[in-house]
């Protein structure tokens, strides 16, 4: 299975199983509380022009998050 160190690594199109979240405090519960937990399928679903935001399904919601913030979402890829 191939590894994709973070969230932001994500190509348009592209799946990934969320491993864990390194950060603490505030931003660790702020992205648990969008939905970013450990074995959940995140989908990224379109990136902004410049690059950031970037749009992502998560639990069939779409979020965008900033590069900055899916930096600290370590995931594995979905796909063999």
């Amino acid at each position: 299975m191939q590894y994709i160190n973070t969230l932001s690594e994500l190509t348009q199109g592209e799946s990934g199983l969320v491993l864990d979240i390194c950060s603490e405090g505030h931003m660790r519960r702020r992205l648990q509380d969008l939905g970013l937990i450990q074995g959940t399928e995140v989908t990224c679903v379109c990136k902004s022009p410049l690059g950031d935001p970037v749009a992502f399904e998560i639990r069939g919601a779409v979020i965008a998050l900033r590069s900055e913030d899916s930096s600290l979402v370590r995931i594995q890829s979905s796909e063999e």
